[in-house]
């Protein structure tokens, strides 16, 4: 019967087959526990198409009749291909036994060897469990000021939530504060700053940072209330930036400038520059060849500046409440305290320093002979923090040597001054972060949700940036535009984030760009090209080939760091 053309109307019975509506057909159904969707799986002029036709079947029927009303465009090459019987668990996840099967988690090794059937009915379970978190989190999840977080092990779980979103806009809405009147106009010399970066051993206070200026600018404005930065996400400029000897009109892009500054002062991108500011140092992994966290910085454990961390997560709470970012280089050791979630040895301190994560599994498995081998009596109850310096873990430990039978008791130390080693520092981080951002807000985010929100996504690719690209006023054939992509993609991701703080004031997506001819110099080529970080606009130059365009626009990104085209900076 399937395999039958149909080509007679028949009574309806059920509606939205395209080209072929309902035939009549007959079949027994089993009783099974759970709620069901059945489907029409159908052939219409060679197309395949799933029909659903009942939904959330929790009954017995011993006979389901499905009948056809007609058959249009004369009702040839319409087939019906059969039944499928679908567990509405399924059907709204689109979650079937095929996910897990071993070609399909190549991406997860973890996976590896567990039997296909015990990880679907695990999906199924989950996915069981979240649909019933979700009908009562909102009496879960309480969403006043003092809310204290006890939720945290729900956490992986609100992942696949479809209403934790919805719970997280609602209490950043109702916590809004009334933004100023009139932003603050701070005065910024950049030239200084960078003069600063260059040798910061030449000012050991750092006050001619970005970040000091802009700190010590806001105390000492004239706005009576403190800023909060509670406000509405259509407020999207917390202050107002002067640049001293650069020409500029602020409408937006000098104050993103500013919060990309700050970024680059507190965790450098370059692993080659000293660090401008003493609040956050290298991870020891940055110089392990062997680890995969080799950009990271984690809170100064010397830095006992505590109001200024405070800022830094007041600016990271304004971050998530916006749609700007700072970008904070830090391991999930930081993020996960900042969460309020619990970290591991193991698992989080290895994106700190994995050396010694490795010598401790080492050094606990080893036998007496290998011990006394490997370390004779040179290891003593003393550490190294991420700041270099030297601490004792008991009272006169660098003078007592620690023994074989004591090795176990000497790991737990370990693990416990280093892992707490920079616990102020994060939680005065964490108060100023608790400031802008409610506390029900941190329990429904994860510690990766957290830091892209605050920090944006890491990674740019071209298809990516190609997503936030509007061209306009071009020809559609014209050739700037196949050049300018084709330089694109020639660019890492480390040249695409460049292009877009060139263009945008920011280092990571999203936000959107508008590519406008260049007007100026019609017939003129190999010009190098210009942006409007307010506007996030880029003016395209002709270029002689993608080649040109590629060199060009490099240089730019890579060696215009002023905005010198709003007004002339001296007419001050």
């Amino acid at each position: 019967f399937f395999d039958g053309t149909l080509s007679k109307a028949l009574e309806t019975q059920v509606d939205h087959l395209p080209n072929m509506v309902h035939t009549s057909l007959a079949a027994s159904l089993v009783s099974v526990p759970g709620g069901f969707a059945i489907s029409l799986h159908a052939v219409c002029r060679n197309s395949f198409q799933d029909v659903c036709i009942l939904r959330d079947m929790k009954i017995h029927l011993p006979v389901l009749e499905i009948r056809i009303l007609e058959c249009r465009d004369q009702g040839y090459n319409v087939r019906l291909r059969g039944i499928k019987i679908k567990s509405f668990w399924e059907w709204d996840l689109v979650l079937n036994a095929d996910m897990f099967q071993p070609a399909r988690l190549v991406r997860y090794p973890l996976l590896e060897g567990v039997n296909t059937d015990v990880l679907y009915r695990r999906a199924v379970v989950i996915q069981r469990f979240v649909q019933l978190l979700d009908s009562v989190l909102c009496y879960l999840i309480p969403l006043s000021e003092d809310s204290v977080g006890t939720f945290n092990s729900m956490k992986p779980f609100l992942l696949l939530s479809k209403q934790s979103t919805a719970l997280i806009t609602h209490c950043l809405q109702s916590s809004e504060s009334t933004p100023p009147h009139t932003l603050p106009k701070l005065y910024i010399n950049r030239h200084l700053a960078r003069e600063h970066r260059s040798n910061p051993a030449l000012d050991p206070s750092c006050r001619n940072t970005v970040f000091t200026q802009l700190y010590e600018g806001l105390r000492s404005s004239k706005n009576n209330q403190p800023l909060d930065y509670r406000w509405p996400l259509s407020y999207s400029q917390w202050w107002e930036c002067e640049f001293i000897t650069e020409g500029i009109i602020d409408n937006g892009g000098g104050f993103r400038d500013s919060l990309s500054d700050i970024s680059e002062e507190l965790c450098p991108s370059s692993s080659d520059v000293a660090v401008p500011l003493p609040f956050f140092v290298r991870t020891s992994n940055q110089g392990n060849s062997g680890s995969d966290t080799r950009d990271l910085y984690v809170p100064n454990p010397s830095c006992r500046d505590f109001p200024k961390y405070e800022w830094i997560g007041q600016l990271m709470g304004a971050a998530l409440r916006s749609k700007e970012f700072l970008i904070l280089a830090l391991p999930a050791l930081v993020w996960k305290q900042l969460a309020g979630e619990e970290v591991s040895w193991s698992k989080d301190f290895a994106t700190v320093d994995l050396e010694l994560v490795k010598l401790l599994e080492v050094l606990e498995g080893v036998d007496r002979e290998a011990f006394e081998f490997m370390f004779g009596r040179e290891l003593t109850y003393t550490i190294v923090r991420s700041d270099q310096r030297v601490v004792e873990l008991i009272p006169n430990g660098s003078s007592t040597v620690v023994r074989y039978e004591d090795r176990k008791e000497f790991i737990r130390l370990v693990q416990r001054t280093r892992l707490e080693e920079s616990k102020e520092q994060i939680a005065a981080m964490r108060a100023g972060l608790l400031r802008v951002v409610p506390q029900p807000v941190l329990d429904l985010l994860t510690w990766q949700q957290l830091e892209k929100k605050v920090c944006g996504d890491p990674e740019i690719t071209v298809a990516e940036l190609r997503r936030f690209i509007t061209f306009e006023d071009f020809p559609s054939d014209d050739t700037r535009i196949q050049n300018f992509l084709e330089a694109l993609n020639n660019f890492t991701s480390e040249d695409l984030s460049r292009f877009l703080k060139f263009v945008t004031g920011r280092s990571r997506l999203p936000v959107q760009i508008t590519v406008y001819p260049e007007r100026e110099n019609l017939n003129a080529l190999d010009l190098m090209p210009q942006a409007s970080t307010c506007s996030c606009s880029f003016f395209l130059p002709n270029y002689s080939s993608a080649k040109a365009c590629e060199e060009l626009l490099r240089y730019a990104v890579y060696n215009c760091m002023s905005i010198d085209t709003d007004k002339n900076a001296w007419d001050e």
